[in-house]
């Protein structure tokens, strides 16, 4: 007779071997990027984002374009815009799956299956 641990262990490993182990699958780039882009519109609705400033101060990395802005003679209000909103990496990613974008730390390039 087996104790209860080794019959609870036997029972584990039937119902393992018995599970069809499913292969990874990974969401489409296209919405991927499309979700982000809608939780990013949503954020803004609920109040302002927050500044390129203080996205970096927070030890957040910036893409190409943030930095340009982030370096630009500009007030607190433009840096907290969403720049994604106006860049042709969102446009490509959300229209394109696996597009061809290579900026670094653009969110809509780590959405991409590569």
């Amino acid at each position: 007779m087996m104790s209860e641990p080794a019959q609870d262990e036997n029972f584990f490993e039937e119902i393992s071997l018995a599970t069809e182990v499913a292969p990874s699958v990974s969401a489409p780039s296209r919405l991927k990027s499309r979700i982000y882009s809608t939780i990013v519109r949503r954020q803004k609705q609920s109040g302002p984002l927050l500044s390129i400033t203080e996205t970096q101060a927070r030890s957040r990395r910036l893409c190409v374009f943030e930095n340009l802005v982030e370096i630009s003679p500009v007030g607190e209000k433009v840096k907290s815009l969403n720049f994604c909103r106006v860049c042709h990496a969102r446009i490509l990613a959300e229209g394109v799956e696996n597009a061809p974008i290579y900026w670094r730390h653009c969110p809509y390039v780590g959405f991409q299956n590569r």
